[in-house]
Formats: structure tokens, sequence, C-alpha cells
């Protein structure tokens, strides 16, 4: 957390933060599952503000907050859990999350992501926002590009377009880091908005994820999905049609995806999966 859009100093070490330890268990217990491990260290404004305004002057101005001072808080932090995810064998790291402000600043980022591969040995990426995929020119430094794939069900298409030619640019594998859809009545239009508020709407949830995957079925470069949301804490399964919210349990989303995963073909190497 940061206080604000303009503080410099980020703290990971409050209780808003899992302590390492918890974190170790986690990533433990999620690999003794037999699942995979991406950890994506983000910041977050304590004062709401979504951490994508996150922004400085360009230029600097004394006694005003600088990006500098900024960035270096940021690497101190990603390189914390860039040392953990080595000593718990993460799968892949990724270097935040829809920090559409910075994201311009090119040499920054670059020595971010130089900085972590310093201390971590897997994959390394970054997480930008839905419609800012071909605003990063810093493609070529990471692994692979990703993004958070928040589009209107009747869009898809067009942006898929738009995104494959920036994969086409940078030669490098895609995934979506986040993909979902409120299960709100307008939200497969508005899929990012998290405020929209209207009644339970499951089946349009529903539709918005099976025109998703039947776009992305379409395109060859797209690698895969993190979806959006299973929470730690759930309602309980006769309450999952009066839920409003991300999450797919108990939704008709969740046997959507279910059939989507099961529709893959399975590889000869599972652990290459």
């Amino acid at each position: 957390m940061q206080d604000t859009p303009q503080s410099q100093e980020i703290d990971y070490t409050s209780p808003a933060s899992l302590k390492d330890d918890e974190l170790k268990k986690m990533i433990g217990h999620i690999k003794s599952r037999g699942l995979k491990v991406a950890l994506k260290p983000t910041v977050n404004c304590k004062n709401g503000t979504w951490r994508a305004h996150i922004c400085f002057f360009d230029r600097d101005v004394p006694c005003e907050p600088k990006w500098s001072v900024w960035f270096k808080a940021y690497t101190d932090f990603q390189l914390h859990y860039a040392r953990l995810a080595e000593e718990t064998d993460v799968d892949m790291f990724i270097a935040g999350c829809e920090m559409v402000q910075s994201e311009h600043r090119e040499d920054e980022w670059r020595k971010v992501i130089s900085d972590i591969r310093e201390v971590y040995s897997g994959p390394v990426t970054y997480n930008t926002d839905k419609y800012q995929e071909d605003n990063v020119n810093w493609w070529d430094c990471v692994d692979m590009i990703c993004s958070s794939g928040y589009y209107p069900v009747n869009d898809w298409d067009t942006q898929l377009d738009r995104i494959e030619k920036v994969v086409k640019k940078f030669d490098k594998p895609f995934f979506f880091a986040e993909a979902g859809c409120k299960s709100t009545k307008g939200s497969m239009y508005l899929p990012n908005d998290w405020t929209l508020r209207g009644d339970a709407a499951p089946d349009e949830q529903a539709l918005w994820y099976d025109t998703m995957f039947r776009a992305c079925d379409k395109r060859d470069f797209v690698n895969g999905f993190f979806l959006w949301d299973w929470s730690l804490k759930l309602y309980s399964h006769r309450e999952a049609s009066l839920d409003k919210g991300y999450d797919i349990y108990g939704k008709p989303a969740e046997q959507v995806i279910r059939d989507h995963y099961m529709s893959i073909p399975r590889k000869a190497h599972p652990e290459s999966c």
C-alpha cells in the first residue's frame, strides 16, 4: 500500500499484506495440489484511488514527489517478492498490475525487470490494463505479453485484432492476466466497471464468458487466462444466484468455464501445460 497516488513510499509489511510466512505456506499448499503459481505483487492506494492513477511530474521539480524516488521504492517492493518467488519455486513472476500512468517511463520499467531477473530465474512479465497493450513499448524485455481482458461482450473481435498486432510486433506469447465479468445486469457491456449497480444477472455473466472463450479460441496467439474471481471468502452455494460480483462459484459461468477447459486436448506432457 501507498497512502495516495503521489506518495513515494510503499509499505508491504503492514497488516494489509500477507506476511512472508503466510505467503510461503499458501504457495506450498497450492503446489502440493499439483497446481502452478504466478506471483503478482501489486501496489494499491490507501485512499481508494485506483493504482492506474499513480503519477508524478515527468520533469523533476524541487519539493515535489518524484518518479525516481517512487521507482526506487517500487523496485525494493518487487525484489522482496521476487526473492521469495525464487525461494518457493514460483512458476511465473508478474511485476505489477495496471500501472497505466507509469508505463511511459520505459527506462525505469526496463530496470525493474532487469533487477528482478537478477534474483528470480523463472519467466517474468507485467500485467498492463485493458486497451493499453499497444501503449507499452518495452514488451521486448519481458518473456510474454499479458493484460487485463475486461472487454465488452460485443467488442472482443475488434480488441483481439488490435492485440494481435502487438503480439506479432514483439513476437512474444500472450495471455490474459485477468479476465472477468460481474453477474450484474449490464456488466457484460462494461465488465471493467466494478461499481456498476443493478439486478443480479448470472446468465449475462455466463454469456460473457462463453463469448470470450469462443472469440479467443479462434486466435492461436491467446495462450490462456487468469480468471477473476474466486474469492477467499465465498457466499453459500444457495446464495450464488443472488450474488452480483465477479465470483463464478455456483453460477452458470462456473460450468461454462469448466466446459471450456475440459474441451482443451490434453498435451502429451502435462508438466509442460
